[in-house]
């Protein structure tokens, strides 16, 4: 099965064929790669006979569905589009820094599909007010505009403004080029770790870049917490905030995770969603750990749906993107479609409604929500470029909309590696990194241990796993090609972020990078 917005890709193999087939060419704002994925050692592809069949999934899937109804997200396709395409060039030129012509050839596409982008006004940049604007036809222009350290938003019908105050985030970290890594970007200069095989890595970093055509932005490893090495594209650094998608619902897990170890939620208490209070709604049954297992069952449709339809009605997977609505009130008013913890299905009421209790939270605590991921979070682990967006109504959109550096994913990762201490001090609960890297009970029902939470799990199918690393690597993945690497049987961390436009063939230069990192690095 094929996404809305994406051609048949008849270039998938072994791994990226399991992906496919277990997650129906997840995008997910993403989720899933647009590359294919040889399998492990060379293994030869699995027949779709093997695989999970999409028809055990859908059947299984019905016979535990509830009778509540479905309605469609309102508006027009290609004003979403549009409105995805618009936000995509804005943040391209303002947050990272790109042309606006290579910006509209080569990023945006899960939200702005390239085969639209014909049927619009070229995107008109406006430095000034700093925002990008693009006329439909017969139709609105639609703006997006950056607002500061919220990134950028593509305004509401109607509107020139949008419904909260902006506020700068300044990181009180001092100045990463004074500072020694990981905290800052001084890196040692002292012989590399013992055992590591310095001329294969210089190899895996130049096969990482070895097809122009993939589009390889950036790709950092570290080993030990320590940078081994690290290339980027032209006109890109380690500190650029780049298009990272959905490796943004990995942030949300973490997020969680630090006001669990606060003791603000716990993991198996009912998520407590205002909206759900009602009596006798059955939605307070969906445990928070329900929300980071993409196990809530709540009622959308998205690509990655085993029987999403291309040519039915605008996924409201994307919707939470382009439809310039309050995100978290439109997850919160979805109807269940299965009791919690039953299915596992990839879909970003989850995320978003992860997103939701971090608001509720930090404001219930009477602090200020839009600098709570810096202060609490990313100062902690030397993280200054992240920039979060939001909705129109300032809630973070961090399911997908999400720009960092390589460098800071590889900060990220290590977090995880470390078991969620940082320089002795632990930011994440303990058996929180377990949590994330356990497949999640919905998603093994289904006999794909490929998800846990808010995390993918590098689990083997049919005898092949995604990625050429040991089975008990784990990692956040973003749509077109973007993924952090966790693998702690060999102590590492693989950041790999590209442009959209590299998503058909990606997959083999980053292969070809892991496993000659597999001989450069021994195991731990």
């Amino acid at each position: 099965m094929r996404s809305l917005h994406r051609p048949p890709r008849p270039w998938l193999a072994a791994g990226a064929l399991i992906l496919a087939s277990l997650l129906s060419a997840c995008g997910g704002g993403g989720g899933g790669g647009g590359g294919g994925f040889p399998g492990v050692g060379g293994a030869p592809p699995p027949s779709t006979a093997e695989l999970p069949a999409r028809e055990a999934l859908i059947a299984r899937a019905r016979a535990l569905e509830l009778n509540t109804p479905y309605v469609p997200p309102p508006g027009n396709v290609l004003e979403h589009n549009t409105s995805g395409y618009a936000k995509a060039m804005c943040s391209a030129v303002f947050i990272t820094g790109l042309d606006p012509d290579v910006a509209a050839e080569t990023i945006g596409y899960f939200v702005g599909p390239y085969s639209e982008r014909k049927k619009v006004g070229k995107p008109v940049v406006d430095r000034t007010k700093r925002e990008v604007r693009i006329a439909i036809p017969g139709g609105p222009t639609l703006t997006a505009r950056q607002f500061g350290s919220q990134g950028c938003v593509t305004l509401p019908p109607g509107r020139d403004d949008v419904f909260f105050t902006p506020l700068e985030v300044k990181s009180t970290l001092p100045d990463a080029a004074t500072q020694p890594w990981p905290m800052g970007d001084l890196l040692p200069s002292t012989p590399p770790p013992v055992g590591v095989n310095m001329a294969k890595v210089a190899q895996a970093v130049d096969a990482a870049f070895a097809i122009p055509e993939a589009y390889t932005s950036a790709f950092v490893v570290t080993h030990k917490g320590r940078i081994i090495g690290e290339r980027y594209m032209q006109g890109i650094g380690p500190t650029t905030p780049l298009e990272s998608w959905s490796m943004g619902k990995s942030v949300v897990a973490t997020m969680m995770g630090v006001l669990i170890k606060q003791g603000v939620y716990t993991l198996d208490q009912p998520a407590p969603i205002p909206e759900w209070q009602g009596e006798g709604d059955g939605r307070q049954k969906i445990r928070i750990s329900d929300l980071l297992h993409m196990s809530s069952g709540l009622r959308i449709k998205a690509p990655d749906d085993p029987d999403f339809d291309p040519n039915g009605t605008y996924p409201d997977h994307l919707y939470f993107y382009t439809g310039r609505i309050n995100a978290f009130n439109y997850a919160a008013t979805r109807p269940q479609q299965w009791q919690p913890n039953l299915v596992g299905r990839y879909r970003n009421t989850d995320p978003v409604l992860a997103s939701y209790l971090v608001r509720l939270a930090v404001e219930k605590r009477g602090e200020e929500y839009l600098s709570f991921p810096q202060r609490a979070l990313f100062d902690k682990i030397g993280i200054r470029s992240m920039v979060l967006e939001t909705d129109p109504y300032g809630n973070f959109l961090a399911q997908g909309y999400d720009f960092m550096s390589g460098r800071d994913w590889a900060r990220l990762a290590n977090l995880y590696l470390q078991d969620g201490v940082w320089n002795g001090e632990r930011l994440l609960p303990e058996g929180y990194v377990n949590f994330v890297r356990t497949v999640a009970p919905g998603w093994a029902a289904d006999k794909r241990p490929i998800y846990g939470g808010f995390f993918w799990l590098n689990g083997a199918i049919s005898g092949a796993t995604v990625f050429p690393v040991p089975t008990s690597a784990y990692y956040m993945l973003g749509a077109d090609g973007q993924v952090v690497l966790i693998v702690p049987s060999h102590d590492l961390v693989i950041v790999r972020i590209g442009h959209s436009k590299g998503a058909p063939v990606y997959s083999r230069s980053l292969n070809d990078a892991l496993k000659l990192l597999m001989e450069a690095v021994p195991a731990s």
